[in-house]
């Protein structure tokens, strides 16, 4: 069968996927059989837990020789008392070997967050459906849906060797959380029913979390990649300060708590940091300080904001395997700087990497794929479920500019937007025709779709109903090209779109639905930005339209941050919203729309639900989201975001398919701690 047409076969297996639930998700991809017929997708699978602890434990050859020199405690002494436990995919590795792979500068931090992900409380299993023990090695849901009990791993330690308690919760909570100058705006996931929760502790390995409304959520969110539950690595980088716990032993110096105020500054001010806040904010941020203590398997040794960002092994690390090898297998982890997206590409295709999905370009499959002997790799396709690999968010809350603020926080505007694009041009032209035109919904199979009628809703190329619709706003003058002017001072009216080449190759995306808006008279002004400075616009308020994924959203409850204003830390629909909803109008600015608070009042009361009801709830609110386009849709549920695995021939326990929603942290829940070089 020829390449093209293993592509088409493909996509249709890939829209042919069916499940009832989120717990369905392994049989739904295990049953695309003609796409596994192409050998580009095999079958889901990855590392399972074990509930046996094994009776002795081993170690990699460099920490037995500083056992040997008095340097580390023996390796019994470094691991809790139970350590979780992993059976590996294919067999019991082999120590050693450096995990060559690239990242694209100091903007990229999610790349190794990625990597880290067993830093969580909680986490899903390779299927991404059942959520099973992490950090904490159970948890307990009340009955009423109040009270989530967390119990934590006896003996467990920082990377540095400190104990790690239910105290690192208190401190995170009462020090961090609590306090304005950390964390100005309090946070969704922490409240329930309009309130914001609590923490508790129990005794020295166990806390509660503890809500006045149901929560029956909770657990979900903290296994998932919100900001209660994205654990330390991703939730404190970034300048974030979330993730429900920290090493309270070392970060107690740079708080003047534990001082003063003026101590604190002035070691600030030595070091180089305006303010200790700004200080505090680099200190625990595991990704530029190498001294911080963290929990997953591996350390920085050599910061993001270097050429070589490089890891190495956590000699602390809580999880060994079944044979009672402590993990990691790899010694270390190397990212090389890439220039841009195109030079990581030829690297992969080179066999510079050992593995990366990151970054990989789905347009160059067939290049991919001619390549693969040459460079020594395999090829795998991880499919997604959610709607749009692009999309474009709308600044509900803009208002730099009044009349562009109003016309976005209009629905037939944004309507008009949405018809004036030729999404079926883009999916040949970006996804090889793999991907789904249409709105943000998830795919069907998921059991939160509104149904397939929502796919085409105001999601299908209608050029005269787009002019129409944009007449009849007051938008009939134009200029001599043809673009339509503004009302208010006669210049031509400008949409920008604010893209940034980073997964895909948004800027391009963005051109081309620029050219697709002059057949009804929009100017769309694409200005590319570096990932870094594009946020920044974003927290200023800034930008019209950013050009992103809403990947994570097939699991709206989860990731709702890529679907509403929700989210304090990225504000693309609206800081001010995303202040309004967390703090539960006490800070911010109450949106004007009246669906768009009907929404955000249903995705509120949705912690207090069974997960019937949450699917119903969910689907009601993609009815309105797609209905009123809040944001804009064209071509998703492909391959493109990271879904595109290139694998050294060298690498065991590496899977066949891997779940890529972004509740699994990709390449997180195929636990890369298991993965070994064969010699």
């Amino acid at each position: 069968m020829s390449t093209r047409r293993r592509f088409m076969a493909a996509a249709s297996a890939m829209a042919a996927v069916s499940a009832s639930s989120a717990r369905a998700l392994a049989q739904a991809v295990n049953n695309t059989s003609q796409f596994s017929a192409s050998g580009l997708v095999g079958t889901l699978q990855g590392p399972t837990q074990s509930a046996a602890i094994p009776k002795t434990f081993q170690e990699a050859p460099q920490l037995a020789a500083l056992v040997k020199a008095g340097k580390l405690p023996p390796v019994e002494q470094r691991l809790p008392s139970e350590p979780m436990v992993l059976q590996p995919l294919e067999s019991v590795g082999r120590y050693g070997g450096t995990w060559r792979r690239a990242f694209i500068g100091p903007s990229d931090g999610e790349n190794g967050n990625r990597i880290m992900a067993s830093d969580k409380l909680l986490f899903w299993d390779y299927t991404g459906s059942k959520i099973v023990p992490c950090v904490a090695k159970a948890y307990e849901l009340s009955k009423d849906g109040k009270t989530t009990t967390l119990f934590l791993r006896k003996g467990m330690k920082w990377g540095d060797g400190s104990p790690f308690t239910a105290d690192d919760f208190v401190f995170w909570y009462e020090d961090m959380y609590l306090n304005k100058d950390i964390v100005p705006s309090p946070i969704a996931e922490m409240s329930a029913g309009g309130k914001q929760g609590r923490l508790v502790k129990i005794d020295e390995t166990t806390v509660q979390f503890q809500f006045d409304n149901p929560y029956f959520l909770f657990p979900s969110m903290l296994a998932g990649d919100t900001l209660i539950g994205g654990g330390q690595s991703v939730r404190q980088s970034g300048g974030n300060s979330y993730g429900a716990y920290a090493p309270a032993h070392y970060l107690k110096q740079f708080m003047p708590k534990y001082s003063s105020e003026a101590a604190v500054n002035k070691l600030a001010k030595d070091a180089g940091y305006a303010t200790w806040v700004r200080m505090l904010h680099v200190k625990k941020d595991w990704q530029l300080n190498p001294e911080l203590p963290t929990l997953g398997p591996w350390r920085t040794v050599k910061p993001i904001n270097t050429p070589t960002w490089a890891m190495e092994r956590n000699p602390y690390y809580y999880t060994v395997d079944t044979a009672g090898n402590q993990l990691p297998y790899i010694d270390n982890v190397v990212m090389t700087l890439a220039e841009d997206i195109e030079v990581i590409n030829l690297r992969a295709m080179a066999g510079e990497y050992d593995l990366q999905e990151r970054h990989i370009d789905l347009s160059k499959l067939p290049v991919i794929l001619e390549n693969r002997d040459r460079g020594k790799y395999d090829v795998h396709l991880d499919l997604a479920y959610n709607g749009a690999d692009t999309a474009l968010h709308i600044n509900m809350g803009h208002t730099a500019d009044p009349l562009v603020g109003k016309l976005l926080r209009t629905a037939d505007f944004r309507r008009a937007l949405a018809l004036g694009i030729d999404r079926d041009q883009m999916n040949e032209t970006f996804w090889l025709g793999l991907g789904t035109p249409g709105s943000t919904a998830p795919a069907e199979a998921m059991p939160e779709s509104p149904g397939p009628e929502w796919r085409k809703k105001w999601s299908v190329l209608d050029i005269k109903q787009a002019n129409a619709m944009l007449d009849s706003l007051g938008l009939t003058k134009k200029d001599g090209d043809g673009y339509r002017l503004r009302p208010d001072n006669g210049q031509r009216l400008v949409i920008q779109l604010l893209a940034i080449k980073a997964f895909m190759d948004w800027p391009k995306h963005a051109e081309m639905i620029a050219q697709h808006w002059r057949k009804i008279g929009i100017y769309g002004d694409v200005k590319e930005a570096e990932r870094g400075l594009a946020f920044q616009k974003i927290a200023a308020g800034e930008h019209h339209m950013l050009v992103w994924t809403n990947g994570g959203t097939e699991l709206l409850y989860l990731y709702p941050s890529w679907a509403l204003p929700v989210d304090v830390s990225q504000g693309a629909y609206g800081l001010d919203y995303a202040k309004w909803y967390a703090s539960n109008g006490a800070l911010g600015k109450k949106p004007e729309d009246p669906l768009l608070l009907e929404a955000l009042e249903k995705l509120r009361a949705a912690a207090g639900m069974q997960e019937a009801e949450r699917n119903k709830n969910a689907q009601e609110i993609w009815k309105i989201m797609v209905d009123q386009q809040f944001h804009i849709g064209t071509v998703g549920q492909s391959p493109a975001l990271m879904g595109v695995r290139l694998a050294s021939r060298r690498l065991a326990n590496i899977p066949g398919r891997a779940c890529i929603a972004q509740h699994c942290r990709t390449p997180g829940s195929s636990h890369p701690e298991t993965w070994f070089y064969k010699s």
